[in-house]
């Protein structure tokens, strides 16, 4: 499995930047959004929810193949379990909705952001990173194809999503965490530069205020730190990326035990 450009863009720091905007991209879809509000703890728990996220990606993208297949087979297992009125977390359709928001959004940064610093590299990207989702279990064919296929897909389903109330409440759980009041101002910058980045129709319908001049705003700031970011050497950039890795896996391991204490302190 070739990692090569998947590595590359998941290395640089700057494309969490869009993690706001793969969120609410896939809580825009009413059967996800009913998902999280029937069984994540995302309200409760909002930095062991982005944290489980994050170290899942970075396994898959930094890990050996084995890891990927092991983390894989354990969420599909935890996924089992998430089924609901119209919903399941192991359905086709949501892991290929899921898994594009998170390739839409780091190609939002690296492209309009980074201004791809270092070559397109988009076309590939999409190729590589669709292993995101077949770690999952998603059926092989499901997935664009191509990057002309998945630049179609993204635009269909943007034009046809609607928005459900419950998407809004997760909307507001995500963007004005109370468990996370202690963050006010990176709570602020958050909610700001994801609802910039947010496409228009999705952002109407979360009932996001938004204005020409606080785009302006935004697209100027994001570009002047750019600038400097990319004068910083890529090997700088992503010299955390191995630190990174490290605490991924002793994250992974410790939630495995105490699931593995669980199951063994439940009676038969």
């Amino acid at each position: 499995m070739d990692r090569t450009v998947l590595r590359r863009v998941a290395a640089e720091p700057a494309v969490l930047l869009g993690a706001g905007r793969a969120l609410l991209l896939q809580v825009a879809h009413p059967r996800i959004a009913q998902g999280v509000a029937d069984h994540s703890d995302l309200r409760q728990r909002p930095l062991d929810r982005l944290f489980g996220t994050l170290d899942f990606l970075t396994i898959v993208a930094f890990g050996t193949e084995e890891e990927a297949e092991r983390i894989g087979r354990a969420i599909r297992r935890m996924h089992e379990r998430i089924t609901g009125p119209g919903y399941s977390g192991n359905d086709p359709d949501l892991q290929v909705w899921v898994n594009a928001t998170l390739i839409d959004a780091a190609l939002h940064v690296y492209e309009r952001v980074l201004g791809s610093p270092s070559g397109d590299l988009a076309a590939a990207y999409v190729d590589q990173a669709r292993c995101v989702a077949d770690v999952l279990g998603c059926p092989p064919g499901a997935q664009p194809a191509d990057i002309a296929a998945f630049r179609r897909y993204m635009d269909e389903m943007i034009s046809t999503l609607e928005v459900t109330d419950t998407g809004r409440e997760v909307m507001r759980a995500v963007l004005w965490s109370r468990k996370l009041r202690w963050m006010a101002p990176a709570l602020w910058v958050n909610r700001f530069v994801t609802t910039g980045m947010l496409p228009e129709p999705i952002r109407e319908q979360y009932g996001l205020p938004w204005s020409d001049r606080k785009d302006r705003v935004l697209w100027t700031v994001l570009r002047a730190v750019s600038s400097v970011y990319r004068l910083v050497p890529r090997r700088v950039r992503q010299a955390g990326i191995p630190l990174m890795l490290w605490s991924s896996r002793r994250r992974v391991a410790r939630r495995a035990g105490e699931h593995t204490a669980r199951r063994s302190a439940t009676p038969a």
